[in-house]
């Protein structure tokens, strides 16, 4: 399957000054940005939160912002709020589209969500198609992380790739960085899904047994993500967990393979 993700858009950033700019500001470093490598990146709030993320491309010196469309007006009023007396220009490109199949692994997330990039085109709509492959994969973006409301670590930007951890200071560098050095991120946000066809709640808790494990963070009919508390899980054990009067299946990912229980 071939075809544009119409829920994204493009921010451009360009300038003399664009890389150090977005070298203070995101979660990855921009060193490791090429034009035939892309990359992925958050912006948080200072306290560590993910407001936005994004995937980085470049193409002739100009850094490519493929964001979720819905926030990307909120995503270009803070950088623009953070360019100060940089020499940059940031504007949404209304005439550039995200293309995306599901062959090849041209994803700095994971191999398996296949390749994207952006042109001057137009295509068929594939938003529905690349929706349902990410949820296969159990892979979380954009709203699945409720903006300012969940740590970097806690969001798997470690495990996608997303954050460096040697790259110097950014915005909600240091609260990261305590996390990781300190292992307090005992939090994932995993893939959940009902064990019938029922739908699943937003929003509600998940328990098993006597143990409270998390909340469902979004939904998509019967699959959906969910912050769970990777120690209380692995304390569960095989105890059924619920969403209200629910029956879930929780999933641990191939992607958080390297995630142990804190």
């Amino acid at each position: 399957m071939a075809g544009a993700l119409t829920d994204r858009a493009v921010i451009a950033v360009s300038g003399p000054e664009t890389k150090s700019f977005l070298q203070g500001l995101i979660t990855n470093d921009i060193g490791r940005l090429a034009p035939d490598g892309p990359l992925y990146a958050a912006l948080l709030t200072p306290q560590g939160k993910v407001l936005f993320d994004f995937l980085l491309n470049e193409e002739s010196g100009t850094v490519l912002l493929d964001c979720a469309a819905a926030s990307s007006p909120a995503l270009l009023k803070r950088l623009t709020l953070y360019r100060l007396r940089a020499k940059v220009e940031l504007s949404l490109r209304d005439d550039l589209a995200v293309l995306w199949n599901d062959g090849g692994s041209r994803d700095p997330r994971w191999a398996g969500l296949g390749t994207r990039r952006i042109a001057q085109t137009s295509a068929a709509d594939a938003s529905a198609e690349y929706l349902s492959h990410r949820l296969s994969l159990g892979l979380p973006e954009g709203a699945d992380f409720s903006s300012d409301k969940m740590f970097a670590l806690d969001a798997g930007l470690e495990e996608l790739q997303g954050v460096s951890f040697d790259k110097g200071c950014y915005v909600g560098q240091e609260l990261t960085a305590r996390m990781k050095h300190r292992g307090t991120a005992r939090k994932r946000l995993l893939p959940i899904e009902t064990v019938d066809e029922n739908p699943l709640p937003p929003g509600a808790d998940i328990r098993a047994g006597n143990l409270s494990l998390g909340e469902v963070t979004s939904t998509y009919g019967t699959r959906g993500f969910a912050l769970i508390r990777l120690d209380r899980w692995q304390e569960a054990g095989g105890a059924v967990a619920q969403a209200g009067e629910q029956d879930l299946k929780i999933v641990r990912p191939a992607w958080l393979a390297g995630a142990a229980a804190s």
